[in-house]
């Protein structure tokens, strides 16, 4: 099979390439973020479970954010989407400030919920849009592509975690920091949080300079799936028709545990291999450093290998293979468990575009919301992470990679499903 389509419309390419600032843009925030569940276990002395919270306060604000985001795609534009978007984020980064001034975990939480928020905003505008930037026929490679430079934001947020916010922890254990003076104890922990503050407030200045270029560029709206002279669609049809929709429902679960997956396998990277090493937090960070350059790397990859090879079909592949590495890295925690975790970084890097490409296809005026739906899926990274942090807790890192071992079957049998459905189609015709 080979696709000699454009990729995307004349006209298109200065406003995807804008867009794919975004991508890389979420990336970083997404890669400082997951980190920080190690550095606030150890900056206020809680367990992995307690920490997990932080992914439950971004992950969820994905879930709260996508319906309101398809209602200002729908009602005005997809770039007016971007730029709500990006506004709320830049307010929720730029929060980071007070929140190390005050020293409570809870500010931190808030700040990540209106950054998450907002980069909710601008995913559900941005992955629809690139979509309808060429034909439907690409449009899954498409999007790989823009998704492509998303690993590119990863491997900057994770840089940036692993030479500004991990080396600056201090190595006192809970038992030592219970023993030290309020006092003492006081100015480590602002020390630590300043640490993580300064990426954060950097990060903000960046998105105001996306925001203000995206905002002087016209972006066209006839590209817009669904567009009318009204901009509306009736909700409660929407809804039944996606609901009915047995590839789209199939597709949102795939994408949750997707997701789930990813989450699960970067956050807990790091204590894998403080579990089997016994190194620092700043030498394991940079194992997940190796993990996203893979990333990055295999998802140029895959947008190649789609030229020849249906999409599904790569999906099924990496899933399965990614239950096998989760497996043997369970069940063998050792150096060559830790490659193996490494490693899942490849298996991931088709699945996110792949499944929305998938999912979304033929929904036309339906796509919005559909789109919205898919980025709701993303609450699987608020959730299994802390599933698999109640494992660790009680088993140990390594066996709690049985977590996403489940959660790659799940992506695995998508593919199977896509597969067998477009055979069926084929028969037919």
């Amino acid at each position: 099979m080979t696709d000699n389509k454009p990729l995307v419309d004349r006209g298109m390419w200065l406003p995807f390439i804008l867009l794919v600032t975004c991508f890389a843009a979420w990336g970083i925030a997404a890669n400082m973020t997951d980190p920080l569940v190690q550095v606030f276990s150890r900056i206020f002395s809680m367990s992995t479970l307690q920490a997990s919270l932080v992914q439950f306060s971004y992950y969820g604000a994905y879930f709260l954010l996508a319906i309101p985001a398809a209602f200002i795609n729908q009602r005005f534009s997809y770039k007016t989407g971007l730029l709500t978007g990006l506004g709320m984020a830049i307010v929720g980064a730029f929060l980071f400030y007070p929140a190390s001034i005050a020293m409570t975990y809870g500010f931190f939480l808030v700040a990540l919920f209106f950054l998450a928020g907002g980069l909710s905003i601008l995913e559900t505008s941005a992955n629809p849009f690139v979509i309808s930037m060429g034909p439907e026929g690409n449009a899954t490679r498409r999007l790989n592509l823009a998704q492509a430079f998303n690993p590119v934001g990863t491997n900057i947020g994770v840089l940036l975690s692993a030479a500004l916010i991990l080396p600056n922890l201090n190595p006192a254990d809970d038992a030592e920091r219970a023993a030290m003076p309020a006092a003492q104890l006081s100015q480590i922990r602002q020390s630590e949080l300043d640490a993580v503050m300064g990426p954060y407030v950097g990060f903000a200045v960046v998105l105001l300079v996306i925001w203000v270029l995206i905002a002087l560029k016209p972006m066209p709206v006839r590209h817009e799936a669904g567009a009318s002279a009204s901009g509306r669609v009736p909700l409660a049809a929407t809804v039944r028709r996606l609901l009915k929709n047995r590839h789209y429902a199939f597709g949102v679960g795939a994408q949750f545990f997707n997701v789930a997956a990813q989450t699960c396998t970067w956050t807990y990277t790091i204590q894998y291999v403080l579990g089997v090493t016994g190194a620092t937090e700043a030498q394991a960070g940079w194992y997940l450093q190796a993990s996203l350059i893979l990333f990055l790397i295999a998802r140029f990859a895959m947008v190649g290998l789609m030229v020849f090879v249906r999409p599904s079909l790569l999906l099924a592949l990496m899933a399965a293979l990614g239950v096998a590495m989760c497996l043997m890295a369970a069940g063998l925690p050792s150096t060559f468990g830790i490659w193996l975790v490494v490693g899942l970084s490849a298996c991931l890097s088709l699945m996110f575009p792949t499944i929305y490409g998938i999912a979304l296809e033929g929904l036309g005026d339906d796509t919005k919301f559909g789109a919205a739906g898919l980025v709701m899926a993303i609450a699987g990274g608020a959730i299994m992470p802390m599933v698999q942090g109640a494992v660790m807790d009680e088993f140990g890192a390594a066996l709690s990679f049985v977590v996403p071992a489940a959660c790659f079957a799940v992506v695995a049998f998508y593919g199977v499903f896509d597969l067998r459905a477009t055979r069926r189609r084929a028969m037919r015709r």
